[in-house]
């Protein structure tokens, strides 16, 4: 796919260009991992298991076999061999320890809707009337899928998160303390489009499109499975309908896709159903936090303990970054951390936007707010004087920090100066009024990565590197940030990405794309230059270059630059974050306990912005996820069969225009000097970092009721 972007020709870098691939996306053309219909495509649909634990005892296939243009049923009975099924290619992940699931494996079910059976047929209508006849037993189990009743099961995990820095007690023998509890349940990332691959062998060569945040990653895991050469493996993910970290690792349908391909010798398409994605691809896990701490009588943060559960899988841990805010948000000397992980017989959690710090901030914030009030101090004043100058954790000063003037410019745009602090005594008609705040933190950092760029006697310059794009706009970030570097205006850069075969891009999660990608970009594009201006003897690279001309009377019909870029030792002398505050206006109803968010602000420290309108969208989704979270969002698992009972979108309630208020994004727009060429920070996750926290504190200032367990529905405030 070559994409383009229009015409802006000076200080490309920050400004508002359309999306290089929008036009694909809203006519049509877009290819996603389902669309590909190859000669003698074929579809296959899953069969999910009706238990939660056990073993399978038969597999009833022959009513399925024979029905009409069924092409075969795949499971653990008769699958292709897969060799990599030995040993552990996700291994290396960092996030994960133990035994990725291995689909049509053996007879073991280890949670609810595991794919147990592919049904592969000439129509996807076929295949999925087909698989409603395949018949199974099964030998039932005891299982565990509440995490409450698994608590004291609890384990460390083998990468423990524990930390302490001064005395672990210390906030009990503060003058002011509290001590809490709070809640965030499971959370589904439900993407518009659903986890789909298609998959066609030719000879020891393997194709695959597919919905992947990292087609490397993608590649490297499948030359292992089946023994191929990494060169072999083709993959593609050119567009992907919204990941947010559910599609960062292999899932069932990936290798189904595979497996089924082989077994039938020709193309397999797999697409799941809604329902499906919820325990099969990963989800926010469920987490218990305690959270206490303590001040001394002006706000001075004496210390802090911070507690946390989360859930995982019997086969896996799944590790979060749900300690990391209260690690280093804050001035205090004396914190205690400590992080136990609850294992059900429920599919492995993932990434989920903002992963760990979400669920951890809302912790953190709901209890500095608790804290304020406790102190009768305002909670904005609380967060000032409690500014961390460096960042504890390491000692290491901050690559940038401007989290200051997010308290400022968002408190003055939303009017915090007008806020009423007693509970309960703002009002606008019959409703109760509240005004809340937050703050967010998540790590900025930057990869290693490689680019190439080439310059044509026609003035086009073309990008080749495997970077996904998920939705955020960072293939159109690129061509910017080329024709920046190279002085061209951005119509004339092209870009060509997500193909496996390009040069190495880290996978696009952790808000560092922008980072590691786009200093690739930018680094080729100054190697390109250079190349330019030996060629026509020029010292000074900011001198005007004519690149076309220069072609022709070298007789070239083009100059390539390829550059691996890596962060450089100043990286390591610095602590990279990226920083956000929130204010949030609430309406509460005195009597049904509806709650509806009027008014939000967000003020962001995301380093130089590289495009104000993809930036600003990203916000704006973070802020919208965020109200979802906050007052609808939760996966709700029947624990007698440990099956979810909402695993649609009519049930599993996510926010709709009517939701959403007007949101503000303010950035600080401040050079970065440290982690990148361009001056830019993480951007993804840290729009929705500490936003529930804004939500339940403004509804605790309109009703007086302190809301510790997510979501707040009407019945908590009734």
């Amino acid at each position: 796919m070559i994409m383009s972007g229009p015409n802006l020709r000076e200080n490309v870098i920050g400004q508002p260009l359309n999306r290089v691939e929008g036009r694909a996306k809203v006519t049509g053309s877009a290819k996603y991992a389902a669309d590909y219909h190859f000669k003698n495509i074929a579809y296959g649909v899953v069969v999910p298991s009706a238990i939660t634990r056990g073993r399978i005892l038969e597999i009833n296939s022959k009513i399925a076999e024979r029905a009409p243009g069924v092409l075969t049923v795949m499971s653990h009975l008769n699958a292709p061999d897969v060799p990599g099924y030995g040993h552990n290619p996700m291994s290396a992940i960092p996030i994960f320890a133990g035994k990725e699931f291995k689909p049509f494996l053996d007879d073991r079910i280890h949670f609810n809707s595991q794919p147990i059976a592919l049904v592969i047929a000439a129509t996807l209508e076929e295949a999925r009337y087909a698989a409603w006849l395949v018949k199974i037993k099964y030998q039932e189990e005891k299982h565990h899928t509440n995490i409450h009743d698994q608590l004291t099961e609890a384990i460390t995990p083998d990468k423990p998160a524990d930390y302490t820095r001064g005395q672990a007690d210390a906030w009990k023998n503060a003058p002011v303390n509290i001590e809490q509890e709070y809640q965030t349940p499971l959370q589904v990332h439900n993407p518009m489009e659903p986890h789909a691959t298609t998959a066609y062998w030719d000879n020891d060569k393997l194709y695959i499109y597919n919905k992947s945040q990292g087609v490397k990653t993608t590649r490297q895991q499948f030359a292992k499975y089946f023994n191929l050469k990494e060169e072999n493996v083709k993959v593609y993910s050119p567009f992907v309908g919204g990941a947010f970290g559910s599609s960062s690792r292999m899932w069932p349908q990936e290798m189904a896709a595979v497996m089924g391909a082989k077994k039938v010798g020709r193309p397999v398409t797999v697409a799941l159903e809604r329902t499906q994605v919820f325990n099969m691809v990963g989800y926010r896990p469920y987490s218990i936090q305690k959270y206490a701490i303590g001040a001394d009588a002006d706000g001075t943060l004496a210390g802090i303990s911070h507690e946390a559960y989360g859930s995982t899988s019997q086969y896996e841990q799944f590790t979060e970054r749900i300690l990391e805010p209260t690690k280093s948000m804050y001035n205090c000397a004396n914190v205690h951390t400590t992080y136990k992980l609850v294992q059900l017989d429920m599919s492995t959690p993932c990434p989920t936007r903002g992963p760990g710090e979400t669920s951890g901030s809302f912790a953190m914030e709901s209890a500095m707010d608790e804290l304020a009030y406790a102190l009768h101090m305002d909670p904005l004043d609380l967060r000032l004087k409690n500014f961390s100058a460096i960042d504890q954790l390491n000692n290491r000063p901050w690559s940038s920090n401007y989290l200051k003037e997010c308290y400022e410019t968002g408190g003055a745009k939303f009017g915090w100066d007008k806020r009423n602090p007693v509970p309960r005594s703002m009002q606008n008609g019959k409703m109760l009024v509240g005004m809340g705040m937050s703050a967010g933190i998540y790590k900025a950092e930057r990869a290693p990565a490689s680019a190439s760029i080439k310059m044509l006697t026609n003035g086009k310059v073309l990008i080749r590197c495997s970077v996904a794009d998920t939705g955020p706009g960072s293939v159109t970030i690129m061509t910017q940030i080329a024709a920046d570097a190279l002085g061209v205006p951005a119509n004339e850069v092209q870009i060509e990405w997500a193909d496996a075969g390009f040069p190495f891009a880290p996978p696009q999660y952790g808000s560092h794309t922008t980072a590691s990608t786009g200093s690739a970009v930018h680094d080729a594009s100054l190697a390109l230059k250079q190349k330019f201006a030996v060629l026509a003897q020029k010292e000074d690279l900011n001198a005007t270059i004519n690149y076309t001309d220069i072609l022709k009377q070298h007789q070239l019909s083009e100059l390539e630059a390829t550059v691996e870029s890596k962060p450089g030792p100043e990286n390591e002398k610095y602590s990279g974050k990226s920083f956000s505050a929130h204010f949030v206006e609430v309406q509460v109803h005195p009597f049904t306990g509806e709650v509806k968010v009027t008014r939000v602000v967000s003020a962001i420290d995301a380093g130089r912005i590289m495009n104000y309108k993809t930036a600003r969208s990203q916000v704006l989704g973070a802020v919208t996820w965020g109200i979802g979270i906050a007052l609808l969002e939760q996966g709700i698992v029947d624990h007698r069969y440990g099956r979810y009972v909402n695993n649609n979108l009519a049930d599993y309630l996510v926010p709709v225009n009517a939701d959403v208020p007007n949101i503000e994004v303010y950035f600080i727009n401040k050079h970065d000097p440290v982690i990148d060429p361009m001056g830019a920070k993480g951007l993804g996750e840290i729009g929705i970092i500490g936003f529930t926290a804004a939500v339940a504190n403004a509804v605790y200032h309109a009703t007086g009721k302190r809301i510790r367990t997510l979501p707040i529905t009407p019945d908590k405030l009734v």
